[in-house]
């Protein structure tokens, strides 16, 4: 990246019983991402409600502080909140923290969900019209609570603000794709390579193993590029900008791209788009407008007109057709 980056910070909220696994798996690329670039890119903290030693479900700990000093400190909030719980989520459910997690929403906090965490978010009413996910044992019991969730059984959803996973070892995904995202898919292969994990997974990659998923046999920037498009649905990055975070020029990345999948880089990225609007229309009650703005569109005129192209129908029609 030709401009210094800036520094992020990232809060870790622990509930009691969390899984050791998924919070280093959420941890420690960060930290790589640091000691790789000789910079502090990620400012990481500690949090929990009481505050001092938070215990994992194998007995080690973590020191934190107590989730009212973010609000109380007089400092910087921070710029996305994690959290991590394992264990039963709903019986560890706290009415402070869920009004908490509203005040961070209400502040302009991002939110994270690690394995239950997405429970927290869900219940505290800051997942309105955001795709998330959790972990497959807490999915049914979850989407029981509320036909209004738009709960996805991917390994990772980030959804503008918003970032999920699964859990476990989803987090080492979850992570590459912040840092590629933040500073280039370089340095997110390095971090990646540093802890061995080379079998980086997409999003959509299945969280049991019986699915498929990846981006075997393409060419390693344009694999990227579709993983940089998958995360960002919401949020479309420009030629450009996918060029210069995977690493390549922009024609090259174009005519690379064009070579491996047959068609250009823009129209399959705004066909994917679509392709998860004609989703939301046809498996959730997401208003048309918000439908929009979930998948990019800067004005309902704009995606109507971009939808009717691809599939031949408004955008009321076809959710009217599915539900039929």
């Amino acid at each position: 990246m030709d401009e210094t980056p800036s520094r992020r910070r990232y809060g870790f909220f622990l509930v009691e019983d969390f899984a050791l696994m998924s919070a280093a798996s959420a941890v420690e690329p960060l930290r790589a991402a640091n000691l790789l670039s000789g910079e502090t890119l990620y400012d990481l903290s500690f949090l929990s409600r009481r505050g001092g030693r938070v215990a994992a479900s194998c007995g080690a700990g973590f020191d934190t502080v107590e989730m009212g000093t973010v609000e109380r400190g007089g400092g910087a909030l921070p710029d996305l909140v994690f959290v991590i719980a394992g264990g039963d989520p709903f019986a560890a459910l706290d009415p402070s923290v869920l009004g908490w997690l509203r005040r961070l929403q209400a502040a302009g906090v991002a939110l994270g969900g690690i394995s239950g965490g997405g429970v927290f978010l869900a219940r505290a009413g800051v997942m309105e019209n955001r795709r998330f996910t959790v972990h497959w044992d807490y999915f049914e019991a979850l989407r029981a609570q509320s036909e209004d969730y738009l709960m996805e059984r991917r390994l990772f959803v980030i959804d503008r603000d918003r970032y999920t996973c699964a859990g476990g070892v989803a987090p080492l995904d979850l992570m590459h794709a912040l840092i590629r995202s933040d500073h280039g898919a370089d340095l997110a292969r390095r971090v990646s390579d540093w802890y061995i994990h080379t079998g980086i997974r997409a999003a959509d990659a299945p969280q049991r193993s019986d699915g498929p998923g990846g981006h075997e046999g393409l060419h390693r920037a344009v694999a990227a590029a579709l993983a940089l498009m998958e995360t960002h649905l919401a949020d479309p990055l420009t030629m450009d900008q996918l060029a210069q975070l995977v690493g390549l020029g922009p024609r090259s990345l174009a005519r690379q791209f064009s070579a491996d999948l047959g068609e250009s880089l823009m129209r399959h990225y705004l066909t994917r788009r679509l392709d998860k609007a004609d989703e939301l229309l046809r498996q959730t009650r997401l208003p048309v407008a918000e439908v929009a703005l979930a998948t990019g569109f800067v004005s309902q005129a704009h995606f109507a007109k971009s939808f009717r192209a691809a599939y031949g129908l408004a955008p009321r029609d076809r959710r009217a057709q599915g539900r039929g």
